[in-house]
């Protein structure tokens, strides 16, 4: 059978039973704590960071391989485990509201760390600039929901954070890691895992964007309401709008022409003047619909090419609900699998809470 399709993480409704997450949480803990004292911190933000290994940790722990609560379940398990365990890592944020409460925690659980100041406001900075390029920079249809930043007693960090669409009734995974991120903006992922859409995505943090990105600052600088509102949706009646610029078979390709563009944050970036294009996301009050009147202005007008490519790195062929998947990278995923079958035979566990997971784990492989 030829290992290639797409994984698509469904959404699947409900809490999970208390009496599984509890089991969980038990092999969580005999896991993860072989895991650090074997490879240290370091290497466990470096595996969270890699999609693979996530998911085949999510599925040894017991959840559903395409589901799209096997992020919020095992970030939960996680959190469990760092946040009442002395392992030089902690969690902060989650799902839905408690994801809103990141950036408080991370300056209580930085503190449990022993992390400077300074430290401390680096993490708080990534967690907001990861989920505003995700959110943000790349367009796909999918709104974050989910956002669980790792940190480590030495200040590394590790992001993993998840988007809805609810018309595809799908979610998408996307994963970071600090250790040489050289860039917020440009192919900054370790990995984004989900399926794989058909339609054009804006993604900004493509390489191919590059020129774009500077002509978006350039925009802004050379001031946008002069640059930018001419051609763009506003809220004055029978304005000009780049849909007059297209036609033909290409009006079929620029489906997202603004309807709104918050002039207020365009205002703000004028007037700070960034420097780079990451400076430009941070501002407050800059959305969606402004980056793409910003990139639609900055290809159709001045030429400068944005990416419409799908990011997604990492998709899978899957069964139903329950089915074994069938990975792309089966090399990867076979290391993947090996590394969690030694921590869970080292894991002080039950006879029986091992075999479950071990049998668990050899369905990650399909045979040859």
């Amino acid at each position: 059978m030829k290992r290639t399709g797409l994984m698509e993480l469904r959404l699947h409704h409900g809490e999970t039973p208390r009496w599984l997450f509890e089991r969980m949480v038990k092999l969580g803990r005999g896991i993860l704590h072989i895991m650090v004292d074997e490879f240290g911190p370091g290497e466990v933000l470096r595996r969270l960071s890699d999609p693979l290994f996530f998911q085949a940790l999510s599925n040894v722990l017991g959840f559903d391989w395409d589901s799209s609560g096997s992020t919020t379940v095992t970030c939960g398990v996680l959190r469990e485990v760092f946040n009442l365990e002395d392992l030089g890592l902690k969690m902060a944020g989650g799902k839905g509201e408690a994801s809103k409460r990141t950036l408080e925690e991370v300056e209580t659980l930085g503190e449990k760390l022993g992390l400077s100041t300074w430290r401390i406001e680096r993490l708080k900075y990534a967690s907001r600039l990861t989920a505003k390029v995700d959110s943000v920079a790349i367009q796909a249809g999918y709104q974050l929901y989910h956002h669980a930043l790792f940190l480590a007693e030495d200040g590394g960090w590790a992001v993993v954070q998840q988007g809805l669409n609810p018309e595809a009734k799908a979610a998408r995974r996307y994963h970071w890691l600090s250790e040489n991120l050289k860039s917020f903006v440009e192919e900054p992922h370790t990995g984004i895992i989900g399926d794989k859409t058909h339609r054009r995505v804006l993604d900004m943090t493509a390489k191919e964007s590059g020129e774009a990105r500077k002509t978006c600052v350039d925009l802004v600088a050379d001031n946008p309401f002069k640059t930018v509102m001419p051609y763009v949706a506003s809220s004055l009646p029978n304005q000009p709008t780049l849909a007059r610029w297209i036609s033909g078979s290409e009006a079929q390709s620029y489906t997202v022409v603004p309807v709104r563009v918050n002039w207020e944050a365009l205002k703000r970036a004028y007037e700070f003047k960034p420097r780079n294009f990451e400076e430009l996301l941070a501002v407050k009050g800059l959305g969606p619909s402004t980056v793409r009147g910003l990139a639609l202005v900055s290809e159709l007008i001045y030429g400068s090419r944005v990416s419409w490519k799908d990011p997604v790195k990492f998709s899978f062929a899957f069964g139903g609900k329950d089915g074994v998947p069938f990975p792309v990278k089966r090399r990867a995923m076979e290391r993947a699998a090996e590394y969690l079958k030694q921590a869970v035979e080292a894991a002080e566990l039950g006879e029986k809470e091992k075999l479950e997971a071990l049998k668990r784990l050899r369905k990650l492989i399909p045979e040859a």
